[in-house]
């Protein structure tokens, strides 16, 4: 187990040998180890030295100049300047909440960024100012349309979150996927078989070898298949790739550069970099703050105890990120031995004891 505090106070100083200023350090470092409180640990420090290998292959600016390029009041799209995901993302989702302070709502795409860990962190900037906070971002293509060969879409996560009273947030947070890639990683580290419906072989046929995808496999959108709805998979996934790159002018479908550094980005670009969405959604925009926020710990309450099937409960979006966060804040994160290892040796590399 590993504290918190050790686990931040490491990446970030990894992330100010990379370069970055000490205030961006400070919010990347944050920003991913958010995913190893909340139990995402396919999206915490086990990515770091994957964010440095980038940066070495020249694909990261450590000190990006975020701008503006195209406004109205309420929408704008930024340009990331190719920086850190995890720092362009939460700046770019200020910019969605000061617009929604004067407009109502404020919606940002953002293009030419990199990978901005977990989606949850982003929208639930938003409770913090009472509004309804909405993240999205296209992937590297590792996903295949329903009755599709090809791997045209990336995992492309939803999360939105939305305040209550007394009752604890509404988080949701999920991949368009039926796993999120980094899932399929924590196999193969483990030596374990996938679930059936998460991946298909080359020939389209399903299939439970984590490592199916070095050999020309797909992960399969959410739903597994058409059958169980992957149609549904497929289309919140390109819903999410057109609103994050599309709109803004990134790279999009089998276009979006490859989160893996040995991988060169696609030689006929259609946009710039990596693709992200936002939205923040001020209550009061639609009625009294304080009365929606009563609703909400109503519909929370009334979910909560439904009668449940024997031996389970009735989960609210976001219960058990929010059971995981308090845990490990307590007792500490728990790294996978590879995971250890890896930061050992990027530490060693750079003078930093872990």
């Amino acid at each position: 187990m590993y504290a918190y505090h050790q686990l931040l106070s490491f990446t970030e100083n990894i992330l100010k040998k990379m370069g970055c200023p000490e205030i961006d350090a400070k919010l990347g470092a944050k920003v991913l180890l958010s995913a190893d409180l909340r139990g995402v640990d396919s999206h915490g420090v086990a990515r770091l030295s994957g964010y440095v290998r980038l940066w070495e292959a020249g694909r990261i600016n450590a000190t990006p100049k975020l701008k503006i390029v195209h406004e109205t009041p309420s929408t704008a799209v930024v340009d990331g300047d190719r920086g850190l995901g995890l720092v362009i993302a939460p700046q770019a989702m200020q910019i969605a909440m000061e617009k929604a302070e004067k407009a109502g709502t404020g919606w940002v795409s953002v293009k030419n960024s990199n990978h901005f860990g977990i989606a949850g962190y982003h929208a639930m900037m938003g409770l913090e100012k009472d509004m309804i906070g909405i993240a999205m971002t296209n992937a590297s293509p590792l996903v295949a349309p329903t009755f599709s060969l090809e791997r045209l879409l990336g995992t492309n996560p939803i999360a939105i979150s939305i305040p209550a009273d007394k009752q604890p947030a509404f988080v949701a947070d999920f991949a368009t996927t039926t796993a999120a890639n980094g899932k399929l990683e924590i196999l193969q580290r483990k030596n374990l078989e996938a679930p059936s419906g998460w991946i298909q072989n080359k020939e389209g046929a399903q299939s439970t070898n984590p490592h199916e995808l070095k050999d020309g496999g797909a992960l399969l959108p959410l739903g597994g298949d058409r059958e169980h709805g992957s149609h549904k998979g497929y289309c919140l996934g390109a819903i999410v790739d057109i609103f994050s790159a599309v709109f803004s002018g990134a790279n999009y479908g089998p276009w979006v550069p490859p989160f893996v550094s040995f991988l060169a980005p696609p030689a006929d670009p259609v946009g710039e970099g990596i693709g992200h969405f936002f939205g923040a959604m001020r209550i009061d925009a639609w009625r009294p703050k304080e009365e929606f926020k009563s609703h909400m710990d109503n519909w929370i309450t009334r979910f909560r105890s439904a009668k449940a099937i024997e031996g389970e409960k009735v989960l609210i979006p976001g219960d058990p990120e929010r059971e995981m966060e308090a845990e490990r804040m307590g007792k500490g994160i728990p790294l996978l031995r590879p995971v250890e290892k890896d930061l050992k040796e990027l530490g060693a590399r750079f003078g930093i004891e872990l």
